[in-house]
């Protein structure tokens, strides 16, 4: 279960903007950047939005 949670995941790095996602970051074994080898990555969060009914 807990493998299909991962596969929706996806980060982005800070520095060049490259998408990774957290299977890759999963088979290499450390959270890097595949294009600059940063090491800091944002989660993307998925585009919801929010309804509140106004009182």
């Amino acid at each position: 279960m807990a493998e299909k949670a991962l596969a929706g995941i996806i980060y982005e790095c800070v520095r060049c903007g490259a998408k990774v996602s957290a299977e890759d970051i999963e088979k290499r074994g450390e959270v890097q950047c595949p294009e600059c080898r940063y090491r800091v990555l944002k989660k993307i969060r998925p585009p919801i939005i929010k309804r509140v009914k106004a009182v």
